[in-house]
C-alpha cells in the first residue's frame, strides 16, 4: 500500500487541493482526548479542516485556512531547505501523514505543514525534485559517452585552461 502512494505522477500531485478526510477523524480523536474540553478543541479543528486549501503550482506551493483569522502561506520551491514527513500513531492508523516544509527563515518549526496527506511519500519526493530544480527523472535524457569522448573533452578543457592561465600571467607581467 505504501508503494502505491509514492508512485503518483506530477499531474496527480498538483491536483491535490484538500487534505484527506481522515484528517477530520484525527482532529476528532485529538479533541476527545480532553473529554470535557473536547467541543472547545474540536470546533477550531473542524473549521480549519473545512477551510484548508492547497495549491501546488509550477513555482511553489500555497496553503490557506481560517474563517475569522485567515492565514495564507506561499513557498517557492527554491526557498525550501528541508522536507519532513511526520506520522503520529493515529495518522499511521488512518493512512495519512503530515509533510512539513522548512525554509532558512531561522524558525525551529516548519514554515508550512501539509496535514492530512494520503500521498505523503509521493509529495515529499515531488518537493525534493522541485527544490533541487529537477523537473522529472523520467524526462531526463540518459548521458552516454564513450571513454574516448570523455577523454577528448577533458583534453579540450585543459587546453582552454592553459590558454587562460597564460593570458593571465601575461597580463600580470605587463
Amino acid at each position: 500500500m505504501e508503494a502505491t502512494r509514492s508512485r503518483l505522477d506530477d499531474a496527480a500531485l498538483r491536483a491535490i487541493k484538500r487534505p484527506h478526510r481522515n484528517l477530520l477523524v484525527q482532529y476528532t480523536i485529538r479533541s476527545l482526548a480532553g473529554l470535557v474540553l473536547a467541543p472547545l478543541v474540536w470546533i477550531p479543528h473542524y473549521f480549519k479542516y473545512h477551510t484548508l486549501n492547497y495549491t501546488i503550482g509550477d513555482e511553489g506551493i500555497s496553503a490557506s485556512w481560517g474563517i475569522l483569522f485567515r492565514r495564507e502561506v506561499h513557498l517557492a520551491y527554491k526557498r525550501i531547505q528541508d522536507i519532513h514527513v511526520k506520522r503520529s500513531l493515529v495518522e499511521r492508523y488512518l493512512g495519512i501523514g503530515t509533510v512539513e516544509l522548512q525554509t532558512a527563515a531561522g524558525s525551529a518549526t516548519a514554515e508550512l505543514a501539509l496535514e492530512g496527506m494520503e500521498h505523503f511519500e509521493a509529495l515529499r519526493e515531488f518537493f525534493y525534485r522541485r527544490m533541487r530544480g529537477v523537473e522529472s527523472t523520467a524526462e531526463q535524457a540518459p548521458i552516454s559517452a564513450s571513454a574516448d569522448e570523455v577523454l577528448e573533452l577533458l583534453r579540450a578543457i585543459r587546453v582552454e585552461l592553459d590558454g587562460a592561465r597564460a593570458a593571465l600571467e601575461a597580463q600580470r607581467g605587463s
